[in-house]
C-alpha cells in the first residue's frame, strides 16, 4: 500500500511539473487565436473565447519565405556538421590520433563560448570576405555550434563499436575510409539521428547569428520574420505566437520522429568496448 501511494505521489508531482512546463505552449496557442482588441484584457481569458485567425493568415502571407529559408539554413548546417563531426569522431575513438585529449577538451571549451561574443567575431570575418547577409553564411556560423557537440557525440558513439568488427574490415581488405564509410557508419544510425535533430534544431532557432550577421539579406530565417512584428509603438502578439506555433510544428514533429534514435545516441558510450 505504501509503494501504491508513493508511486500515485510522484505521478501526481509529475503531472503537475509537465502541466507547468507545457503552459507557455498552451499560452502561446492561445493568445494565437486571442484578437487583438482582448490582449489588454485583464484578467486576460484563459480561453480563446473569441478565436480568430488573422495571425495564421498574417503566417501565409508574410512568413512562408522566412519559413524556407530557415529550412534551407537548417538542412545546410545539418550537411556541414555530418561532413566534418562523423569523421572527426571517429578518428578520435578509434584512430586515436596524438592529442587526442587536448582535443576533446577544446571541444569541450568551444561549447562554453557565449554565443554573441562569436557573433561579433563572425561579423569581423566576413566582413572582410564578404560574406554577411547571405543564408551560407548562417550555415557556416551555426555549424560552429553544432560541430563540437556532434564531434563528441559520434566519438562516444563510436567508441562502443566492437573492435573486432573493424579489425574484420580491415583483414577483408577495407582502407580507413572504407571501413568509416561501409562499416562505422551504417551501425551510427542513432548517432546521425541525434546530431542531425540537435543540428538543425539550432540552426532553425537561432536568433544571435541571424540578427547579427544577417539583419539586411534578402533571405532571413523565420527567427527574424516574428522579430519584424516587433515595433516600438505596435507589437502585433496575435501574429506572433502564430508565427511561433507555426515554426514550433518543424521542430515537434522531428522530436516525436527521432526520440528514441535521440535517446540511444545520447546515451551512447556508457558501456565501452574494453578490446
Amino acid at each position: 500500500m505504501k509503494s501504491r501511494a508513493r508511486a500515485r505521489s510522484y505521478t501526481a508531482v509529475g503531472i503537475v511539473l509537465t502541466a507547468l512546463m507545457l503552459f507557455p505552449v498552451y499560452w502561446m496557442l492561445n493568445v494565437s487565436l486571442t484578437p487583438q482588441q482582448d490582449m489588454r484584457r485583464n484578467p486576460p481569458d484563459l480561453l480563446p473565447l473569441h478565436p480568430t485567425f488573422e495571425g495564421y493568415r498574417a503566417v501565409l502571407d508574410d512568413q512562408l519565405p522566412y519559413l524556407g529559408t530557415s529550412l534551407l539554413i537548417g538542412l545546410g548546417t545539418v550537411a556541414l556538421t555530418l561532413v566534418l563531426a562523423a569523421p572527426a569522431g571517429y578518428s578520435l575513438a578509434k584512430l586515436r590520433p596524438r592529442g587526442a585529449g587536448a582535443i576533446g577538451l577544446a571541444l569541450l571549451i568551444a561549447q562554453m563560448i557565449p554565443g554573441i561574443v562569436m557573433a561579433m567575431g563572425f561579423y569581423g570575418i566576413f566582413l572582410d570576405l564578404g560574406l554577411l547577409n547571405s543564408w551560407w553564411g548562417l550555415v557556416i556560423a551555426d555549424s560552429t555550434i553544432a560541430v563540437p557537440f556532434g564531434v563528441m557525440i559520434f566519438a562516444a558513439f563510436m567508441s562502443g563499436i566492437p573492435g573486432e568488427l573493424i579489425a574484420a574490415s580491415r583483414i577483408d581488405g577495407a582502407g580507413t575510409f572504407r571501413t568509416f564509410w561501409s562499416v562505422v557508419l551504417p551501425v551510427s544510425r542513432n548517432a546521425l539521428v541525434t546530431v542531425s535533430l540537435f543540428s538543425f534544431l539550432w540552426a532553425w532557432s537561432d536568433f544571435v547569428f541571424a540578427n547579427t550577421l544577417d539583419g539586411g539579406g534578402d533571405l532571413r530565417p523565420i527567427t527574424l520574420g516574428i522579430y519584424k512584428y516587433i515595433g516600438n509603438n505596435n507589437q502585433e502578439w496575435n501574429a506572433i505566437m502564430a508565427t511561433a506555433v507555426v515554426a514550433s510544428v518543424p521542430a515537434a514533429v522531428l522530436l516525436v520522429l527521432a526520440q528514441r534514435y535521440v535517446a540511444a545516441g545520447v546515451t551512447a558510450g556508457a558501456v565501452k568496448d574494453q578490446s
